[in-house]
């Protein structure tokens, strides 16, 4: 991504857009989404409060239980040995700083706004900020001053990329915060490359015996296009290839051209066009791709639509909703990706509501397919404590939403 130390102020238009909750100015696509969110989740942008609720007993146990621990001497080589003007983060799945380590006086100044280990910054606690953030698109990003949503940390810059393991479930984020140095290109292209870094020597780890190259993964929740990531090496896809091949993952047995060209569109689809588009792809991919027919894959491909589905068959509910960024390529009209968008938002948004757990459900009434859910919102007033900022939040959006009814 590009993003530079000149980015325009945003402190104007995100005054305008606390007010009336529109965003009436130039602000980045990522930033303005991501404000959306807070501003849903009840983000106090003027006193913000990370919660810190572990004790230092539980935290030293979070540390032990993370792979991330494994990598923690590659981060302190490649980010914190030159004695660098910032502190870096790693952070797991929840939003919790496990580590937070380097320059003193920055260190100082970041416990003030309460970036501090063991507390949380997901956008739900924190507001847009660049761990938090990309917990919740599965993006690398980086927020420089006054994109931030809480206006104490808008004196900060910070860059953050998440962290895979081999299998593609998310194991957190990695971060580095500090002063205008880190709102510049090179310091964005030193955390994604230390984040690539930790991602094999967590992979190394991990494996104790000799073992083939982990399984291509596939990226589709909240992306207009798709990522897969074979051999280490990451693959920007078109919306068509990304679309052929979920469905593909969907079907490890295979597809017929005209079964394919059924789930790709509603319309008629000549076997000419879907010979055309999978040769095409053939190229892109290589010999994941089976030379003859019927089209399937000659490698498994994990998809991160698999991380949360194992996360709902096992129960863990917080797990799924942090593991969905997003519906599945939002902007695809295929019969087939439609089927899978609808089936993975519903199987999330059942569990959530059944869930009963607050936190849980506000980070799904914050997105942007929770932000109208009637039952959500009815749900986390529930929930609630009567009286506090939630349930006082889910009330008041309750009436937007009848008002919004009684209208029509």
């Amino acid at each position: 991504m590009s993003t530079t130390t000149d980015q325009p102020d945003a402190r104007a238009v995100q005054d305008a857009f606390v007010s009336t909750g529109r965003v009436t100015g130039t602000v980045r696509r990522i930033v303005a989404e991501s404000w959306r969110r807070s501003r849903r989740s009840g983000v106090d942008p003027e006193h913000p409060a990370p919660r810190v609720d572990v004790s230092a007993n539980d935290l030293a146990g979070l540390r032990r239980a993370t792979p991330l621990a494994d990598a923690l001497p590659v981060v302190r080589h490649l980010l914190l040995d030159a004695d660098p003007q910032w502190v870096a983060a790693l952070v797991d799945p929840s939003g919790r700083l496990l580590w937070v380590e380097g320059d003193a006086g920055v260190r100082r100044a970041v416990s003030g706004v309460g970036f501090v280990e063991g507390a949380v910054w997901s956008e739900d606690c924190a507001g847009t900020n660049a761990p938090g953030t990309a917990l919740a698109t599965n993006r690398e990003v980086q927020v420089v001053g006054t994109e931030h949503w809480a206006r104490p940390v808008q004196a900060f810059s910070c860059a953050a990329a998440p962290v895979h393991d081999a299998s593609g479930r998310m194991l957190g984020v990695l971060d580095i915060t500090g002063g205008p140095i880190v709102a510049t290109p090179i310091a964005m292209q030193l955390v994604r490359a230390t984040a690539t870094a930790v991602e094999a020597t967590v992979g190394r780890i991990a494996t104790s015996t000799p073992a083939g190259p982990p399984a291509p993964t596939l990226r589709v929740l909240g992306s207009q296009g798709g990522t897969l990531v074979v051999d280490g090496s990451a693959h920007r896809l078109s919306g068509r290839h990304a679309e052929i091949l979920l469905l593909l993952a969907e079907h490890p047995a295979g597809l017929t051209g005209d079964e394919l060209a059924v789930l790709l569109t509603e319309s008629e689809l000549s076997g000419v066009t879907v010979r055309a588009e999978v040769s095409r792809l053939r190229r892109a991919v290589g010999p994941l791709l089976s030379a003859s027919r019927p089209y399937r894959l000659t490698r498994a491909v994990r998809t991160d639509v698999d991380a949360v589905r194992e996360a709902l068959a096992l129960g863990d509910v917080a797990q799924a909703v942090a593991s969905y960024t997003g519906p599945v390529l939002p902007r695809s009209s295929s019969p087939g990706v439609q089927r899978v968008r609808d089936a993975v938002s519903d199987e999330v948004r059942a569990a959530v509501l059944a869930s009963r757990d607050p936190r849980v459900i506000v980070r799904w009434a914050a997105s942007d397919e929770g932000a109208d859910d009637y039952d959500a919102w009815r749900a986390l007033a529930a929930s609630s404590p009567a009286g506090s900022a939630s349930h006082l939040r889910a009330c008041a959006q309750l009436r937007r939403l009848e008002t919004s009814l009684t209208a029509r």
